[in-house]
Formats: structure tokens, sequence, C-alpha cells
């Protein structure tokens, strides 16, 4: 017991080595002296998705643990859990290495790293930016770097584009006992995490104006279909509102993916991000959105 946890303090530092400071070479961003294979191997985008099934815990790997003084409380493999956030991966500096888990890390296998996410468990990954999905096996702690969530490996970042920009705003989902159970990961989203909702408000006309160009754009019919957005604020004079909105897109680029802009109704210009695809979803960027500004938002559904 004595050599298993000396074990886990000596890899955790070794983590964190690695995991404390980024370079960017070749056009990519990753670990310092880490990076891509010379000779990768061809048709890395065939390489499928992790196969979830249903595994046991070692009890090391359940334990608190604390890194730069922050305390880390891994979950349970049945607790539903979505995460927004950056992703970055890593790579040839740790191919063949142990993993946290005592496994040896394989750049090419769909496998991740997670701070809290039992080990080992499965999770799906998505970048909202281009709508692409993976499915990758948690086997490894990290990152320890703030702003970023996850670390994935070398193909797993290949799959969903991250590779050349070297990092990437994701979002992660537990695929919970339960889900493999009834396959709902493969059915389409896992377990939603429930959160409560606050009033919505009243609908707006469509269109929407950009604080940087100034032009009206008309938002395209959506079938009736309501769409659900964020409002952080209405004003009276478009020059408030579009400072918000230059406030707005400054800071929040590291969270969400989706530009602030100003929606004329009225007599008044308020200040929307959308449209999300739930009201889950606008509360999830709601929420990161209001840490990193300290704004807070409103649900808006049109």
């Amino acid at each position: 017991m004595i050599r298993s946890k000396l074990f886990f303090v000596l890899l955790l530092s070794a983590i964190l080595a690695g995991c404390g400071t980024t370079s960017k070479r070749g056009g990519g961003g990753y670990y310092q002296d880490d990076g891509p294979d010379v000779n990768p191997p061809k048709n890395l985008q065939s390489i499928p998705n992790a196969q979830p099934r249903i595994e046991q815990h070692a009890p090391a790997n359940m334990r608190p643990y604390t890194v730069m003084g922050k305390q880390y409380v891994p979950m349970t493999g049945n607790q539903p859990f979505r995460q927004t956030g950056t992703a970055s991966w890593y790579g040839k500096k740790f191919h063949g290495r142990k993993t946290a888990n005592g496994e040896i890390y394989d750049m090419y296998a769909m496998t991740a790293a997670h701070p809290t996410l039992p080990l080992p468990s499965y999770a799906k990954v998505t970048r909202p930016q281009t709508g692409q999905s993976i499915i990758v096996r948690i086997n490894d702690r990290g990152p320890f770097h703030g702003g970023r969530i996850i670390d994935l490996s070398y193909v797993a970042a290949t799959k969903l584009g991250l590779i050349g920009p070297g990092s990437g705003a994701v979002i992660v989902e537990a695929i919970t006992h339960d889900d493999i159970r009834t396959g709902a990961y493969a059915q389409g989203s896992p377990t939603p995490v429930t959160i409560q909702s606050p009033a919505t408000m009243q609908p707006v006309q469509d269109g929407y104006q950009s604080a940087s160009t100034g032009k009206l754009t008309t938002i395209s019919e959506n079938s009736g279909v309501p769409q659900v957005y964020l409002q952080f604020g209405a004003f009276s004079a478009q020059q408030s509102a579009n400072s918000l909105v230059d406030h707005l897109n400054q800071k929040i680029s590291s969270v969400e993916f989706r530009e602030a802009h100003v929606v004329p109704t009225n007599d008044l210009y308020r200040v929307q991000i959308g449209p999300y695809n739930s009201r889950t979803e606008a509360l999830d960027a709601g929420r990161r959105i209001e840490q990193e500004t300290g704004i807070v938002s409103s649900l808006a559904i049109r």
C-alpha cells in the first residue's frame, strides 16, 4: 500500500511537470518538448472510438488528491457530468510511459486525461465549432493547467481537428454505467445533468446587429421551432449595448465559440448570444460566461 501511494505521488509529479508549460512549434500547440510523431500511422481518422464497458475502479484511483494547492475529488462511475472548456493534447513525450491508472500511454489509442472523471471511465467529447464528437477512455489524470479541462491523446485530437491549433473549445460528457447498460451513449447524448432554469424572457423580433460592423443581419426563419438565447442586458442606447458586446467578446473566446450580438427590438437594444440547441446547453454556457466575466444572463426564447 505504501509503494502504491508513493507511485501515485511520483506519477502526479511527472504529469504536473509535463502539463505546467506549453510551447508552440511548427504551427501547433503542445506541451514543452512534446509534439507529434515524425512518421505517424496513416488513416488516423479511421481509428474507431473507444468502446464503453463497465470497468472496476481501483480504490487508489478514487482517493482525493492535491496538485498545486488545489484538491481534486474523483467522481463515481454513475454520476452524470457535463463540462465545457478548452481541450489540449499530449503526444510523443508521454508515449510509452505509465498513466495515472498504471497503464501504458499510447498516443494512437482513443484515450484522454481528466482531473476528476473515474479511472477508468468513458466520455463523449464534442467540438461545438464543427459538431464532431468522439468517445474516449479516461485512463490518466490532468491537465493541471489553468483554462484546460481535458488532455486528449494524439489520435483523439487528430479526429477532432485540434492538432494544428493545439487546443480548442469542447464539451465533455461522462458516459455513466447506466448509459453503458442502456446503450444511451450510442443513441445520442449521455444522461443529461438536471439544472434549474430561470424564468424565460418574452420573444423578440428576428435580427441581430454586430457591434463591430453595425450591420443588421436578419435571422432565418426556424420553421416555428423556438430557439434559445442568452440575454445579458437591454439598453435604450445602442452604444451601451455595443460596449457590452465588445466587452463580452473580448472575455469569452476561451469558454464560448459563439459571439455576442445586438438584437434591436422596438425601442431597446438587447445583448444576446446564441442560438443554443436546448435550455440546458444555454444554461451551461451562461454559467461558464458568468464565471469568466461576472455578468449574469437570462434565457430568451424566440
